[in-house]
């Protein structure tokens, strides 16, 4: 199961609104067949090691990080497939809260006289599929909230836009986080200030690039940016208040539509939960927070993040510094340490609440 949940790891923020799955299959200690879902969400991870295994499958025993699905889509059941077969063992990791699936496979595999193991590892498989869970659950998606932070506890100097906090292996990191989450996001004042790109620069993952949001009341976003200027290639939401009126919605709606004539899209929202429900309802599984002290303190104060990932430079910022929202001294309740790591002379620590 372990090897399963690395398979699955590996396509992490790829698979669209379907959830990167593990499936490898084992036959006398030997490994006959493996696949993880497809970038896109298909095909998913079973049929495919399932093809790979062919005759061996017969009688073997087969390790999946998710309850294999029971419904028709655009695919037939893997439950199904599991069956046909004639795999004798399946080891499941985390039982399907999907309603069309919620312990359904399980009594498809189970009436086909298919022994069956649930919870292998199930809090590693939680978090492995955390974004899923949570959008199935919360009906929202996940919030990782991400902040690099000097020795004095700061995440920036007021009015000097972009500070270097953190050392190259820790940005390297970022990067990654960027290219396994759905979509990325900043406030205005982050976006004004340091005018960032938001997308992945590492060689060869360039392609994975989230979508980006901007927090944006009053559509101040210039279309000189970065974004604005990069939105026909990657996406890019802005998020305007809604209920503008007399003078100040006609404002609105004329540089409304000076950025949606770049390639941007508009969205209204009074409130970062209510965005969280539009996003989730483009498809948007996963959201990783990285710009502004305000724009952090919004989702902390509305209990609305689910992981936070702390990188903590070796220098201090000194007077006039932006205190950071939140350190390892001050970690909101119902948050468990699960992860340090060492990235050049940087520390790094992850905080996660359960689902």
């Amino acid at each position: 199961m372990e090897a399963a949940l690395r398979l699955a790891l590996t396509h992490l923020g790829r698979t669209s609104t379907n959830p990167s799955v593990g499936c490898l299959i084992v036959k006398d200690g030997e490994i006959v067949g493996r696949g993880v879902t497809a970038e896109g969400g298909r095909p998913h991870a079973e049929t495919q090691a399932l093809a790979e295994a062919g005759e061996k499958a017969s009688g073997a025993t087969a390790y999946v990080t998710l309850e294999p699905c029971s419904h028709y889509g655009r695919t037939p059941p893997c439950a199904n497939a599991i069956v046909a077969a004639g795999i004798a063992r399946v080891v499941i990791s985390v039982l399907d809260p999907d309603p069309r699936v919620s312990g359904r496979g399980v009594k498809i595999l189970g009436e086909a006289g298919i022994e069956v193991v649930t919870g292998i590892l199930e809090e590693e498989g939680r978090r492995a599929l955390a974004a899923y869970l949570t959008r199935q659950i919360k009906k929202r998606p996940q919030v990782l909230l991400k902040l690099a932070i000097s020795s004095d506890g700061m995440i920036g100097r007021e009015g000097e836009g972009q500070i270097a906090i953190t050392g190259p292996q820790s940005r390297g990191q970022v990067h990654l986080l960027r290219a396994e989450t759905d979509a990325i996001l900043v406030g205005i004042g982050t976006a004004l200030a340091d005018d960032p790109e938001l997308t992945v620069r590492l060689p060869g993952l360039e392609r994975y690039s989230p979508v980006r949001v901007v927090l944006d009341r009053n559509l101040d976003l210039p279309v000189t940016s970065k974004l604005v200027r990069s939105a026909r290639d990657v996406p890019v939401i802005a998020v305007a208040a809604e209920g503008a009126h007399g003078p100040a919605a006609e404002s609105l709606r004329a540089r409304r539509a000076t950025l949606e004539a770049q390639g941007v899209e508009v969205v209204e929202a009074d409130d970062v939960e209510g965005l969280l429900f539009g996003l989730v309802s483009r498809g948007i599984s996963s959201v990783l927070v990285e710009g502004g002290a305000k724009t952090a303190r919004a989702f902390l104060n509305a209990g609305l993040v689910d992981r936070i990932l702390l990188f903590h430079g070796p220098g201090a910022i000194g007077p006039g510094g932006i205190a950071a929202p939140v350190d390892t001294d001050h970690i909101p309740e119902g948050f468990k340490h699960v992860r340090s790591a060492v990235f050049g002379a940087d520390r790094f620590d992850d905080y996660e609440r359960g689902i």
